[in-house]
């Protein structure tokens, strides 16, 4: 997978099809990558197996569009834990750069913040089901036919 050449040809359209966000903030978010990438390997050492731009791409569709790290680590011929990695180090970098973090808690409940809080309820119920036995449906089949 190149995803250097793919991405270059991508359209600006399509930035927010794929990776669920615009091209500039895509590209922002790159160039912070690539500043804490080379600022981590000053003196160099062993080439990665995912380049920055992997990493990115790979967070990216991870929470984009909901695919496991096995799917991940399958189409990159990498391990699972590698993704992991690759996706924690994304965030972190992102984080602690603070320009994409959330505002506080008490921002986002303060009335003048203009974000609108939306909660949705994903639990889980369980249902019971009957269970299944043969001996007992065939004996109702039986009584049937009489």
């Amino acid at each position: 997978m190149d995803n250097k050449k793919r991405i270059k040809e991508l359209k600006e359209e399509k930035y927010q099809e794929i990776f669920g966000i615009k091209k500039p903030t895509f590209l922002q978010m790159l160039e912070i990558l690539e500043c804490k990438y080379k600022e981590l390997h000053k003196q160099g050492g062993r080439p990665p197996r995912l380049s920055v731009l992997d990493k990115l791409v790979i967070m990216l569709g991870y929470y984009h569009d909901y695919r496991t790290m096995e799917n991940i680590a399958f189409d990159y011929d990498v391990s699972k834990s590698r993704i992991s990695n690759a996706i924690k180090w994304v965030e972190e970098t992102l984080i602690k750069s603070d320009k994409f973090t959330l505002p506080s808690k008490r921002k986002l409940l303060s009335k003048n913040s203009g974000i609108n809080i939306v909660i949705i309820d994903a639990t889980e119920c369980e249902t019971e089901r009957p269970k299944k036995n043969k001996k007992r449906a065939t004996q109702e089949r039986k009584k049937d036919t009489q």
